[in-house]
């Protein structure tokens, strides 16, 4: 599997962990009381790792798949053993959990924490993974919607799950986007402004990935007793109503579950 650390690191227990994560917050609390929560991330990581022996920062891991090539920097690596993420915003949010587990699934570690400097009070929360990538290469996958004779489909599916049988499930969809789109000779970054129509005719551009010039990609992780497939399709086809494309090509990801479907114009 082309997942590439830059240090070999050692999964430890939930026990050894939390020991491991008391000892840092305890430094990490008396930091943020003596410099106070203005500075950016990485001053508090340099200072940390000046008190706390076993500390490495900026720990590189790379996702390769042929000609593609991802690399990612973990915040703190303590011991080659414990992942610790540093954010300095107002408010933990999903994404940020989302990116924490996204490096403990790369350096094949079970348990991390993310931890919040911005606040008055240190914002700190706890990130398991009992799941390693070896055992997200073969998911289920679910088809049943998916028309492979519309534009991009079968592309898409052919290229999505190579990678998912070379990396795994579970990873951040950025990843997968990304990837997909470079194996399609398309820019990850560059978005297609397509014209949007209502009342009266046009009203302006929405930028869009698109798969190719008749079909949008969209890449999600809902969870199945979320709902959110059903709320997403629902707006996903409003949406595509009011643009000149003929379909949405849509894909959810989850560890152990791909699911295509394929959205028409007039479905």
């Amino acid at each position: 599997m082309p997942i590439i650390p830059s240090i070999p690191v050692t999964p430890i227990s939930q026990d050894a962990f939390g020991k491991m994560a008391f000892e840092l917050m305890y430094h990490f609390f008396a930091i943020h009381n003596e410099f106070g929560r203005l500075f950016d991330e990485l001053i508090y990581k340099r200072e940390l790792a000046r008190r706390l022996d076993g500390l490495e920062l900026e720990v590189s891991v790379e996702a390769i798949h042929h000609t593609f090539r991802k690399t990612y920097f973990a915040d703190v690596i303590a011991v080659r053993s414990g992942l610790f993420e540093f954010k300095a915003v107002d408010v933990l949010h999903a994404r940020h959990r989302a990116q924490t587990t996204n490096y403990l699934l790369l350096f094949g570690l079970h348990h991390g924490k993310l931890i919040n400097m911005r606040p008055d009070s240190v914002e700190h929360e706890f990130v398991n993974v009992l799941g390693k990538l070896h055992g997200m290469r073969s998911p289920a996958i679910v088809e049943s919607n998916y028309d492979l004779d519309s534009p991009g489909a079968g592309q898409l599916k052919e290229i999505l799950l190579m990678l998912i049988h070379d990396w795994g499930a579970g990873l951040e969809l950025a990843l997968y986007e990304e990837a997909i789109l470079h194996f399609l000779d398309r820019e990850a970054n560059v978005f297609t402004n397509v014209p949007i129509t209502g009342t009266g005719g046009e009203l302006a551009p929405q930028p869009m990935r698109l798969l190719t010039p008749e079909a949008a990609l969209k890449v999600t992780a809902f969870s199945a007793s979320s709902g959110g497939q059903t709320q997403f399709r629902t707006h996903a086809e409003r949406l595509l109503s009011h643009t000149p494309l003929r379909c949405i090509q849509w894909v959810n990801i989850h560890s152990h579950e791909v699911t295509f479907t394929t959205i028409q114009q007039n479905a």
